[in-house]
C-alpha cells in the first residue's frame, strides 16, 4: 500500500508544480533601466585569453601527472602577472577614478 501513497504523492507535488503558478496571480513586468556595467571589447578579450590560456597550459603541461610548479610558473603566472600590470598602470592612468 505504500508504493501506492507514494505515486499519488509524487503526483500530487507535479500537478502542484504545474498548475500553482499559474493560480497565483503574476508580478508585473519591471524593468530597470539603471546603470549599467559596460565592459570595452578589449577587456573581454582580455577576460577570455585569461580563462582560455591556463585551460590551454593545462592540457599540454598536464599538472596532475608531472610538475605542478612548471605549470603554475607558464599557466597561472603569466595570467596573474598580467592582471596585476593592468590594475597598476590602470591606476596610474587614472583609470581607477572613472569607475
Amino acid at each position: 500500500m505504500s508504493g501506492l501513497q507514494e505515486i499519488l504523492l509524487i503526483l500530487a507535488i507535479l500537478l502542484g508544480i504545474l498548475f500553482i503558478p499559474r493560480i497565483l496571480p503574476g508580478k508585473p513586468a519591471h524593468r530597470d533601466d539603471g546603470p549599467r556595467i559596460r565592459i570595452p571589447a578589449r577587456m573581454r578579450i582580455a577576460i577570455a585569453a585569461s580563462v582560455i590560456y591556463p585551460f590551454s597550459a593545462a592540457a599540454y603541461f598536464q599538472p596532475w601527472r608531472k610538475d605542478l610548479v612548471l605549470f603554475l610558473y607558464t599557466g597561472i603566472g603569466p595570467v596573474v602577472l598580467g592582471w596585476l600590470l593592468v590594475w597598476v598602470f590602470g591606476g596610474f592612468n587614472g583609470e581607477a577614478e572613472k569607475r
